[in-house]
């Protein structure tokens, strides 16, 4: 698969290794993989298979062995570790399983860490944040620590602090692989509503209702893709832009 000028990502001949006593072991080893802006794209795969490899290669976090990694047609790989500290605060937001929700700080508080690195005014802070708490439908919550809202709650507070700098990419490792039914349903909504804004999110997760949500399906086994399945009927394609 060649480059793409419309990518968000595209790895080339991507490899991650480690030294595990004394042996070389292969997290990661694929030959290619596009995703293009505005794609919501789903990786699956046995526990150990390099999903959270490669999501943190595509946010920076991890640079791979060996090949190519391009993010908005700029080699990550080539970048500083300062540049791709700004790129990935200017550009992506991220979701994770556990939340990371500063414990001692309020909902409030939480969302507006993001945007005081970002130099944000302390007014313009607390206005945007509540906003988003507001969105999310927490406008009730604002000032509750983590330890006094629920599973779900949580996972909205993480919700719009990963809006805070209106990320074009959002990055999510199992993000409702915590929660109830309820809370699952109004996570992937909100997610469906991120693409339907034009973002692109690729998401980690071995919950089949989340990955029936994305317009392509990627398995990954033994570091490698095995399979991909696009959505293509009409009925699901207009779904996803209603």
């Amino acid at each position: 698969m060649s480059l793409t000028t419309n990518a968000a990502f595209s790895l080339q001949n991507v490899r991650k290794t480690y030294r595990q006593r004394g042996r070389e072991v292969v997290a990661l080893d694929l030959e290619s993989l596009s995703i293009c802006a505005g794609e919501y794209v789903a990786l699956v795969g046995p526990s150990g298979c390099g999903k959270t490899t490669l999501l943190s290669i595509l946010g920076g976090m991890l640079t791979p062995t060996s090949g190519v990694v391009t993010m908005d047609g700029a080699s990550l790989v080539g970048m500083t570790l300062a540049e791709r500290t700004r790129r990935r605060r200017e550009r992506i937001g991220f979701v994770f399983q556990t939340f990371n929700l500063v414990p001692y700080l309020t909902a409030i508080e939480n969302v507006q860490v993001s945007l005081f690195l970002a130099g944000m005014s302390p007014l313009r802070q607390r206005e945007r944040a509540t906003e988003l708490l507001e969105h999310v439908g927490l406008a009730d919550r604002l000032d509750h620590k983590p330890c006094e809202l629920s599973t779900g709650q949580q996972q909205r507070v993480a919700l719009a602090r990963t809006l805070a700098n209106d990320p074009p990419i959002i990055l999510a490792d199992e993000p409702t692989g915590n929660l109830d039914p309820q809370s699952r349903a109004v996570v992937l909504d909100f997610f469906d509503d991120l693409q339907r804004q034009g973002r692109t999110i690729v998401m980690v997760t071995h919950d089949p209702s989340a990955s029936q949500r994305a317009s392509r399906v990627v398995r990954l086994a033994e570091g490698a893709v095995a399979s991909q399945l696009a959505a293509t009927s009409d009925a699901e394609l207009l779904r996803r832009s209603a």
